[in-house]
C-alpha cells in the first residue's frame, strides 16, 4: 500500500497499518516534515473534537500511537489527568502528530509525486517521484510499484475570485488565514484590519487581533456572507451526523439528494464554537465598561463584489448586503481571508488513470462505501481516497473524529479481512426508515447444538 500525502488522515492510516502481517506500507509527502495548519496554531486555540479523535483510538484503543501513549512518553500523563481537558490545544495535537511521524517507519518526506500509471504487465500501479533536498530542489528520481494506492493530499486554501489578484500581488497585505501566524506582526502593525469569513478560523483570528489591539483604537472589521455569526451545531444528537452510521446512510442516498443536502449542513462544520463566540463578546463587553464602544464593526450577510488597490498599501472592498440589497465600500490596510479550504485537485496527478475512473453525472469520481474509486475492471488494483469524498460520504469527510474509522475501513478492504473489527452501530439516531438488522436470538435447543461454543477448560 502506498499513501500519497502525509497529513493526519494518511498518518492515521500508516499508524494503523503498522504491524499488520503481510502488508508493506510506504507514504510520501513533498514537505520535509509533518505540518498541520501551522499558520493557525494560535495560542489557546483548541481542536473542535475530543482528544479521543486522535489517529488511532476510535479504531484501536490499545495502539502504541495513541495520544495517551504520546503523553506517557513525554511524562505528561498526570498533568493531563489533572487538567481535565477533553478538547486539547491545536499546538498539542500538532506536536502529537509530529511525534508519530518521527517514529513511524515507512514515511518518506521530501518526495514529490510526479505521475501515477497503471502497469498492466505487472498488475500494479507505477509511481514516479522526485526526491527533494532541503531547499526543495530535485535531488534524485525514483519509481515504485504498489497494488493499493491511498490519496490523502488534503485541501488547499480557497481565495474568492474577486480577491485573487490582490493575494497574487506581494506588496498588498492580503493573506489567507492559513498563513496568519507568519504575517501576524505585520498585520497587527496595520492601522485598519478586515477579517472576511464567518467560520471558526475567522473567529479565532478576529479574537486574537482584538485582544492585541489598543482599547478604543481597535479599528477592526469582521465581514461574513452567512446571515449571522452562528454557533456550530454541537448538540449530542446533532453530532451523530459525524458517525459511521450517518456516513453509510448518506452514501446510500441518490446523487441528486446528496447534492441538495450538503449545502444545508453548513452549520455542522462552518459555524463557530460557542466558547469562541462567548470569548469575543466578553472581550468586546470588557472594552465598553468605561463608556463608549470599541472601534469594531461586525457585519454578517455581506459579500465582496470586487476589490482593488488604493495606492500601494491599501485595499478598497466593494460590499453588497444580501438581505438589504444595499452596497457600500470600505478602505482597509490589511485583509485576512478566513474563506476556508477546497479539496486539492488531483486531476494532473491521475491524468494517466483518467480513462479508468468512473464518474457521476457531475463528472466527479464515483466512490464506493469503502472510500475506493470505482475503476474500470481492467484495473485490478485499488485507489482509496481520504478527505476527497464529501460528495459521496457527506459532511463528516474532513472530520478528525472519523479518521481512525475510515483508515480501518480502508485497511479491512485492502487486506480482505477484519483486521480492525468495526462496530455495527454507532448512533442512537436511526437515519432513514430502513429497519436495523436485528441480531439473531440465541437458542439452546438440540437442533442448534452445533452453534454453541465449546466450554474452555478452567485453569
Amino acid at each position: 500500500m502506498a499513501g500519497i500525502g502525509i497529513g493526519p488522515f494518511n498518518l492515521s492510516l500508516a499508524a494503523l497499518a503498522h504491524g499488520i502481517p503481510g502488508l508493506r506500507t510506504a507514504c510520501y509527502d513533498q514537505n520535509h516534515t509533518f505540518r498541520w495548519h501551522a499558520g493557525l496554531l494560535i495560542d489557546g486555540t483548541t481542536l473542535q473534537v475530543p482528544f479521543l479523535a486522535d489517529l488511532v483510538t476510535l479504531a484501536d484503543p490499545t495502539s502504541p500511537w495513541s495520544f495517551l501513549n504520546y503523553l506517557k512518553s513525554r511524562e505528561r500523563l498526570y498533568p493531563f489527568y489533572f487538567a481535565e481537558r477533553f478538547h486539547i490545544q491545536r499546538a498539542e495535537y500538532d506536536s502529537y502528530c509530529r511525534w508519530v511521524s518521527r517514529q513511524l517507519p515507512g514515511l518518506h518526506f521530501g518526495h514529490q509525486i510526479d505521475a501515477i500509471r497503471w502497469n498492466p504487465e505487472r498488475s500494479l500501479f507505477e509511481i514516479d517521484f522526485t526526491q527533494l533536498d532541503t531547499d526543495g530542489e530535485a535531488e534524485a528520481l525514483g519509481r515504485t510499484y504498489t497494488r493499493n494506492l491511498v490519496l490523502g493530499v488534503g485541501t488547499a486554501p480557497h481565495v474568492p475570485d474577486p480577491l485573487r489578484p490582490l493575494v497574487d500581488a506581494p506588496a498588498v497585505p492580503v493573506i489567507h488565514s492559513a498563513d496568519y501566524l507568519d504575517h501576524r506582526e505585520r498585520i497587527l502593525a496595520a492601522e485598519h484590519i478586515t477579517v472576511i469569513g464567518s467560520g471558526q478560523s475567522g473567529a479565532e483570528v478576529f479574537l486574537d487581533l482584538l485582544r492585541n489591539r489598543p482599547a478604543g483604537r481597535e479599528k477592526l472589521h469582521w465581514l461574513a456572507r452567512t446571515p449571522a455569526f452562528a454557533p456550530m451545531e454541537y448538540s449530542k444528537l446533532g453530532l451523530e451526523q459525524f458517525t459511521p452510521d450517518y456516513t453509510r446512510y448518506f452514501h446510500a442516498l441518490p446523487e441528486p439528494v446528496r447534492n441538495q443536502l450538503l449545502p444545508q449542513q453548513w452549520q455542522l462544520h462552518k459555524g463557530i464554537a460557542a466558547e469562541t463566540l462567548a470569548d469575543i463578546h466578553d472581550e468586546l463587553y470588557r472594552r465598553s465598561l468605561h463608556g463608549g464602544w470599541p472601534d469594531t464593526v461586525l457585519t454578517p450577510g455581506v459579500f465582496v463584489r470586487t476589490a482593488g488597490r488604493v495606492g500601494t498599501t491599501r485595499v478598497e472592498l466593494h460590499l453588497e448586503h444580501a438581505q438589504q440589497g444595499t452596497r457600500s465600500r470600505i478602505t482597509t490596510d490589511a485583509v485576512i481571508l478566513a474563506t476556508g479550504y477546497r479539496e486539492r485537485p488531483v486531476d494532473t496527478l491521475l491524468a494517466a488513470l483518467d480513462p479508468y475512473i468512473r464518474r457521476d453525472h457531475s463528472e466527479r469520481p464515483r466512490i464506493d462505501e469503502n472510500h475506493r474509486l470505482v475503476l474500470d475492471p481492467l484495473v485490478r488494483g485499488a485507489i482509496h481516497v481520504q478527505n476527497a469524498e464529501r460528495h459521496t460520504h457527506g459532511v463528516g469527510t474532513p472530520d478528525l473524529g472519523l479518521a481512525a474509522w475510515r483508515s480501518a475501513t480502508i485497511l479491512n478492504a485492502i487486506t480482505g479481512k477484519a483486521v480492525y473489527p468495526l462496530p455495527e452501530r454507532t448512533a442512537f439516531t436511526t437515519f432513514g426508515l430502513e429497519p436495523r438488522p436485528q441480531p439473531r436470538p440465541r437458542t439452546t435447543g438440540s437442533e442448534d447444538r452445533r452453534t454453541i461454543p465449546r466450554q474452555l477448560p478452567v485453569h
